[in-house]
């Protein structure tokens, strides 16, 4: 029989797909559709210290291969998480969840980690440093080396659960920012948030969305993805949680053998709410015809050819 399990950061999945942050909500959604408890984990909605609305509208435009967000981080803010979005999770999920924290200071991320420490189901903490950080003038935290490090040595001083740093691919040289992070402190590494794209309407000739420039997702960002995963698993001995185009088995198993631990599935679950639920389901035939038979061995894989 297939061995699907993994272990991340020394909490065990029962396999390794995750559905991505801002893709799932805070799980009990999809709860009402399918059984949630196949899944390895989840990645809740990116939460801050207090509440956003996110983005003026339209904040979403598809394209060829992809679409384009541009939410803005929409969210009731960590007390109303605490109070509200996780307790109707836990009552349709056991698991070990992540927590997705994101920020626009470095004592914000510091704050909002804080405040969701002592929540017992958080497993890890999926910190995105994709955010402006407006104190530094605009600049992502995860753009920067520096103020990456900044924001994960903040963290790690208040939990001593597993820290995960969601990096922007929107930087010229992934590892370096990788190499700081894990210098700070992290215990793994997610990779890779969206691509900063655009659309233009011809009929008005203007940016279809409001806020002009948005994230780009979907199967035309899995080449640049699985660069990255393989680039910061030859760097940076952390475990790495692979993400960007996921959509099948086949994807899954390509981001283990690039040095990804586990998978995160986003765009794919906007597509077809039930395509975690297929993956999960199709990996055991998926890794059999491909001669696997445990997934922890092929972690990192396309490393030793």
């Amino acid at each position: 029989m297939a061995d699907t399990s993994v272990t991340l950061c020394g909490v065990r999945l029962d396999n390794p797909v995750i559905p991505a942050s801002g893709t799932f909500g805070y799980g009990y959604e999809f709860a009402e559709l399918y059984d949630i408890e196949c899944l390895g984990s989840l990645s809740f909605k990116g939460t801050t210290r207090e509440a956003r609305f996110g983005n003026p509208t339209p904040r979403i435009a598809e394209c060829e291969a992809g679409m384009l967000n541009s939410v803005g981080l929409q969210n009731p803010g960590v007390e109303k998480v605490l109070s509200e979005e996780l307790p109707r999770l836990k009552a349709c999920f056991s698991k070990p969840i992540m927590a997705n924290v994101s920020g626009f200071s470095v004592e914000e991320y510091a704050e909002t980690c804080r405040r969701l420490d002592g929540e017992e189901q958080i497993g890890w903490f999926e910190v995105n440093v994709s955010c402006p950080n407006v104190h530094g003038g605009g600049m992502s935290f995860g753009t920067s080396p520096k103020a990456a490090a900044e924001v994960t040595a903040a963290v790690r001083r208040v939990t001593k659960k597993p820290i995960l740093i969601k990096l922007s691919p929107n930087v010229t040289d992934i590892v370096s920012v990788a190499k700081a992070c894990k210098a700070a402190g992290a215990d793994g590494i997610s990779l890779i948030n969206t691509l900063l794209g655009m659309r233009i309407d011809l009929k008005t000739k203007r940016p279809v969305l409001a806020n002009k420039t948005g994230g780009l997702s979907g199967p035309a960002v899995k080449p640049v993805a699985l660069r990255m995963v393989y680039q910061v698993y030859e760097a940076v001995s952390v475990p790495i949680v692979g993400m960007g185009g996921v959509s099948s088995a086949e994807d899954v198993i390509e981001m283990m053998l690039a040095g990804a631990t586990a998978v995160e599935v986003g765009a794919a679950n906007l597509v077809d709410p039930f395509a975690s639920k297929k993956i999960v389901e199709s990996l055991p035939e998926t890794m059999e015809s491909y001669g696997i038979s445990s997934l922890k061995e092929i972690i990192g894989a396309a490393h030793r050819g």
